[in-house]
């Protein structure tokens, strides 16, 4: 199978996770499916896709018949086709959908992130299944090299290709987790001076204001005792 692109993982990811946590809206509109793709939580990358990109991203995989189109009602919607075309079980599924919709993870976090798509009994029942998706020809995952100072090592999913190392440079690396809580400081710090020099300027604004309206009230009672 051709590698999809990170847009189509997402889509695709989104299709799986939506049929388990949303039912009653299964399958789903475009409308819904950009939503889906461009959620602020439980998603890393964090996307903003246009409808034409979403839809740009459907023709291949609608191509392999991993999503289907359904018809017959006003709005066009759509479904996937995951387990069928590629002979896997709910479970591998589901796993997979959560490695594409948050990237690399660990089996136990894994195990966490995926009980809204199906309950694992325990963490080794999540490793057999990324075992089996391993084994297979072409493999469908990866176990990741441990990263310096982590406890476990993570797995990825391979439906985009090979993971990239730059992909992972900024988890991987020493003190890669300090550089990047530096980085958010840094711009939270940014975001206060911004807000303050702001709140400074509307300050100044209403104190001119209210020198202006005080020359108003006494020039007023200046012509009234006149």
């Amino acid at each position: 199978m051709q590698p999809l692109t990170p847009v189509q993982a997402r889509v695709l990811g989104v299709l799986v996770e939506k049929q388990a946590t949303v039912p009653d809206t299964y399958p789903l509109s475009l409308n819904a499916l950009v939503s889906g793709c461009n959620q602020k939580t439980a998603r890393a990358p964090v996307m903003e896709l246009a409808e034409a990109e979403v839809l740009q991203a459907l023709d291949e995989p609608k191509s392999r018949t991993l999503v289907v189109e359904v018809s017959g009602s006003r709005v066009v919607r759509f479904e996937h086709n995951m387990g069928r075309v590629l002979k896997l079980p709910s479970q591998s599924v589901a796993l997979l959908a959560v490695l594409m919709l948050r990237g690399p993870q660990t089996a136990a976090e894994l195990r966490l992130n995926s009980e809204r798509l199906h309950r694992f009994a325990d963490i080794s029942s999540v490793e057999a299944f990324l075992d089996e998706l391993a084994a297979r020809e072409p493999p469908l995952t990866v176990k990741l090299a441990r990263a310096p100072g982590a406890r476990e090592q993570r797995w990825a999913h391979l439906l985009c290709g090979e993971v990239a190392a730059a992909a992972l440079q900024g988890s991987d690396l020493p003190g890669a987790e300090d550089g990047a809580a530096a980085v958010g400081l840094a711009a939270t710090v940014q975001a206060l001076q911004a807000e303050q020099q702001r709140m400074a300027a509307e300050l100044s604004s209403l104190q001119k204001q209210v020198a202006l309206l005080q020359q108003a009230l006494g020039g007023a009672e200046a012509v009234d005792g006149a």
